[in-house]
């Protein structure tokens, strides 16, 4: 009589390559998540980013340093072995400053995704948004709060730079939702859901 050997190998393997495939994928999309944002600023009159908004809006200015300097607080309190980049001054923050932090940081928190949700070893255990909230254990919901904050501040920045007279050009508004352009411009030439 023959008795059929576990799969726990096979299904150990199995594991393995999703999650090397759930922190490739996360890379990829914050990567179109991050060229999303330097096409705003690239595109950005200059004379919108200091402009102040009515009522006690913050500046487009204070909106981007603000994203990257969240972006180092979850570095910080995630993945504290990553090189954690220096925070932006909203004050005095140029727009060449912002690029180049937010690149910065961009790609920090794409180390940070691609250790936690790519089967890293177990270094990163929790997404610690934030020190007065509970962390969470890592995850797309991870992620899908990461895209979710940035997503949030790039509609206020469209929105106040055509409220202060400067509206982004429509190649710039829908080029943010052509994914499969974006994906290519950061070295996915396969695009979503493509194995590059």
């Amino acid at each position: 009589m023959t008795t059929r050997q576990p799969k726990v190998h096979t299904q150990r393997v199995h594991t393995r390559q999703v999650h090397a495939e759930l922190g490739r994928a996360a890379v990829e999309i914050f990567a179109a998540n991050e060229r999303m944002n330097q096409m705003l600023i690239e595109h950005l009159d200059p004379t919108a980013w200091r402009a102040k908004p009515p009522g006690k809006t913050r500046p487009i200015a204070a909106i981007f340093t603000h994203m990257h300097n969240v972006r180092t607080k979850w570095v910080r309190l995630t993945a504290p072995h990553l090189k954690v980049p220096r925070q932006l001054d909203r004050a005095h923050c140029t727009l060449q400053q912002a690029r180049a932090g937010l690149a910065e940081s961009a790609a920090r928190c794409a180390e940070m995704l691609a250790e936690a949700l790519g089967g890293g070893g177990g270094r990163i255990e929790k997404f610690r948004r934030d020190g007065w909230g509970r962390p969470w254990p890592v995850g797309v919901e991870m992620l899908c709060y990461m895209l979710s904050h940035e997503a949030h501040h790039r509609g206020q920045v469209c929105m106040l730079a055509h409220q202060l007279g400067f509206p982004l050009p429509i190649k710039v508004t829908s080029g943010i939702w052509n994914w499969e352009k974006l994906w290519k411009e950061c070295g996915s030439p396969g695009g979503p859901g493509y194995n590059s």
